[in-house]
């Protein structure tokens, strides 16, 4: 584990519950844990709010709105740094023009970057691609 501060990509949480992965799921565990003992991990509340609709749906059971709010106070509340605002949104239009990314990924790709961090883990964005000081890492490889 780095010690710098890295950004955790929805998919990050996603992984933990998907049991067709084991493998994945215990890295993501490992990540998020890490996180949350160390105080360098940061998520935005896009994560949060891509991860409840996700939550709600594909998982072999989909989460109660109960098993949510649990899993909001104990793990994606004491991660979540980055807040949206008229800044973030400006630096993701710029992104996603002048790196030819999707919306939702300049949107993570902005808030890394708002929130101080030098990694952002994900694998939906290239391994080792730089935006400045951020570099991806697909912690998945």
């Amino acid at each position: 584990m780095s010690a710098a501060r890295y950004f955790l990509d929805t998919n990050i949480f996603v992984y933990t519950f998907d049991l067709q992965f084991p493998k994945k799921a215990r890295r993501a565990q490992s990540l998020i844990a890490g996180a949350l003992g160390s105080g360098m991990g940061v998520i935005s509340y896009q994560v949060a709010q891509e991860f409840v609709s996700v939550a709600r749906k594909p998982f072999q059971a989909p989460m109660s709105f109960e098993q949510i709010e649990k899993y909001w106070h104990t793990t994606l509340r004491p991660l979540l740094a980055v807040h949206s605002s008229p800044a973030l949104f400006i630096r993701a239009l710029d992104l996603a023009r002048r790196d030819q990314l999707s919306w939702y990924d300049s949107l993570i790709v902005a808030a890394a970057m708002q929130g101080g961090c030098q990694i952002l883990y994900s694998e939906d964005l290239q391994h080792g691609r730089r935006f400045g000081d951020l570099v991806v890492e697909n912690p998945f490889l």
